[in-house]
């Protein structure tokens, strides 16, 4: 059986242990964009199923955005190679998105509707959980992208809780950097499929991306203490709304 590298299998299994993402009995839906982190995580789960002490039942799912081309047929060929059940769940989310040419919100708008469109799948097939690709360079983006755009201090988090406890979201990639994502869908042999979507690399993500780059080159150590801060938070030394005085 293939094996994942010791330290990124460590990683993965300490972000799956202190955020309690799976239990026996599971029922699984794996949200598979085509990108290498989808995929990564589709095999990852599916080669943990293999040696993990507890039953869990998975299922791949890939939204069809609705773009012409041939990407959801190369999505569905790689999802084939990790050899678990599968959706392709056909919308026009992303055309009808794209087509009000809206970019500020057009972004936030299509991701809330896929979302939801997995709420709605989760509910129907009883899943208990969504498992999401996120890993450690997308929670810091998004630390960044909630300052900067939104005016609050958040960003994602490895497990999500919903509907009063019905469904979780979960992001076993929490701990791995993007590089040891690649690195995981290189072992698996899978091959990423690029976003159709023509805002896909015009993004404030894709932007912020390229911000913090720079911004890493320069010290390394940049990334591991911000993503270390998101769980080290003093409340008593950030500014709190001030009472009117009477």
């Amino acid at each position: 059986m293939t094996a994942l590298p010791k330290k990124i299998n460590r990683l993965i299994g300490q972000a799956m242990h202190s955020y309690s993402m799976l239990k026996d009995g599971d029922k699984i839906l794996v949200a598979v964009s085509g990108g290498v982190d989808s995929l990564a995580l589709a095999w990852i789960l599916s080669l943990w199923k293999k040696k993990a002490p507890i039953h869990y039942d998975l299922m791949a799912v890939h939204l069809d955005m609705g773009f012409k081309g041939k990407s959801c047929e190369r999505v569905e060929k790689e999802i084939q190679k990790i050899t678990i059940p599968y959706k392709i769940e056909r919308t026009s989310i992303g055309v009808d998105t794209y087509a009000k040419k809206d970019r500020e919100s057009g972004c936030f708008n299509c991701a809330k509707q896929r979302r939801n469109l997995l709420f709605d799948m989760a509910k129907a097939g009883n899943f208990s959980k969504i498992a999401l690709g996120h890993h450690k360079d997308d929670i810091i983006e998004t630390f960044f992208l909630n300052i900067f755009y939104s005016g609050n201090i958040s960003t994602m988090v490895p497990r999500q809780d919903l509907f009063n406890g019905d469904l979780a979201l979960i992001r076993p990639l929490a701990f791995l950097e993007k590089e040891q994502v690649t690195e995981s869908a290189n072992i698996a042999g899978v091959i990423p499929v690029k976003n159709p979507c023509p805002m896909a690399e015009h993004s404030k993500r894709e932007e912020m991306r390229a911000f913090l780059v720079t911004l890493f080159d320069k010290n390394p150590s940049f990334k591991s203490n911000v993503f270390a801060s998101l769980s080290n938070v003093r409340q008593d030394y950030l500014l709190s709304r001030c009472k009117k005085m009477t």
